[in-house]
């Protein structure tokens, strides 16, 4: 990897060693945070390897995506040896990752009471589907949660509940698990003490809806889908103009209103007494709707685009997410990296993939390890609890580690 211009991006978890018990993309997504701060994440893998590396269609791109700067080691837990090696590699470690049904862990000793009664500095970061109490034995999907937590409920038309169109509540609830990590490692300076973290895909959707809770709470008024909604802009939606093309125009206030008048030459609008305030044209935004479209429908969609952003006027092209990869700002700012597919069709080849969006002394968090290939650091790993190469080949032979 080449370095920065400004130099090596900060590493503020430098030093911190991680090993995940993960799989899916809740708990990679906590594991590849951390790793990208610069902890060395160590990803146990099954001795089939971890199943997004076989994912196709949607999934395809799980295993690049959530598991960049991370190690791989395959350990058979189920093997009273595995058990035992995956035990004193926790001993060695500050944070462990898990994302398991409840009780999982319990079985091969790698829970958090098990493992802090040896390692008390230990933070353990349990991901769910729910935190304990009625639910935490039933199996949750992250569409699951949609469906019962109300996503789905205010992102489709009313009687249509449809999903979000990305992982929300999974990678959401990975980044909720890293912050408490990250509040657990502060704890720890000051106490000497570690303790366990746990994230759940259901709390973390019941947190995105709490403005319509609220909105509930305050004004008695049941939230309509996001579709349906009582819009509080009169200028708030798509277009559909030239070639069939899309885009997204805004003017949430008076200013803004007199201004997208005047730069899209509709200033007979602007002057009418019936459409003077925000409020007011939000009375008659069924009716200003349609008499925009019919005004804007002959403009083409870049053409517009370039008048709003000239004016300082909120819009957004409508795109698809392969469109993302040549984002001209992305590009431009380091958003993207080049990361190596380590398995199927395409493994050994380059893509890109987004960066976490943030920076940290100016500088992206690069990618410093390509996604593993499957259990590529074993040896690494054991040789570093004090193995000898022979006493890994012992274990190889008898099918505890790969």
């Amino acid at each position: 990897m080449s370095e920065s211009p400004k130099g090596t991006p900060p590493q503020p978890l430098k030093g911190v060693r991680v090993v995940e018990f993960t799989h899916m993309v809740m708990g990679p997504t906590c594991g590849m945070l951390l790793a990208d701060m610069g902890a060395e994440v160590i990803k146990v893998e099954p001795a089939e390897g971890e199943g997004t590396r076989r994912l196709l269609g949607a999934g395809a791109g799980f295993f690049p995506m959530f598991n960049r700067n991370k190690k791989s080691i395959s350990i058979n837990l189920r093997d009273p040896d595995g058990a035992r090696v995956a035990r004193e590699l926790c001993a060695s470690v500050d944070v462990v990752i898990e994302n398991f049904k409840p009780g999982a862990m319990t079985k091969y000793g790698l829970d958090y009471d098990s493992l802090a009664a040896v390692n008390s500095r230990l933070i353990y970061v349990a991901c769910k589907g729910f935190l304990p109490g009625p639910y935490d034995h039933r199996t949750a999907l992250d569409e699951v949660v949609q469906m019962m937590g109300g996503l789905a409920y205010m992102t489709g038309r009313p009687g249509d509940p449809l999903r979000a169109g990305t992982s929300v509540n999974d990678i959401m609830g990975g980044m909720f698990a890293t912050i408490g990590v990250l509040g657990a490692l502060i704890q720890r300076g000051i106490s000497g003490k570690g303790m366990e973290v746990q994230s759940a895909l259901y709390e973390n959707n019941v947190f995105l809806m709490g403005q319509h809770m609220l909105q509930y709470a305050m004004t008695g008024q049941h939230p309509k889908p996001m579709p349906a909604r009582d819009n509080p802009w009169a200028i708030y939606d798509v277009f559909t103009v030239a070639d069939d093309e899309q885009i997204f125009l805004a003017a949430v206030s008076d200013g803004q209103w007199k201004v997208f008048c005047d730069v899209l030459n509709l200033q007979d609008l602007v002057n009418r007494p019936e459409l003077a305030t925000n409020n007011d044209r939000v009375r008659v935004r069924p009716w200003l709707l349609e008499t925009l479209r019919e005004r804007l429908r002959h403009r083409r969609a870049n053409e517009l685009a370039e008048i709003m952003e000239q004016a300082g006027l909120p819009f957004a092209p409508i795109r698809r997410p392969e469109d993302l990869l040549e984002d001209e700002h992305l590009i431009a700012t380091g958003g993207l990296a080049d990361v190596r597919v380590a398995d199927g069709e395409m493994a050994g080849q380059m893509v890109k993939a987004t960066l976490a969006p943030f920076t940290l002394g100016g500088q992206r968090l690069p990618v410093r390890l390509h996604p593993p290939k499957f259990a590529e650091h074993t040896n690494e790993v054991l040789g570093s609890l004090g193995m000898t190469e022979a006493e890994i080949d012992r274990l190889r032979e008898a099918g505890t580690v790969s």
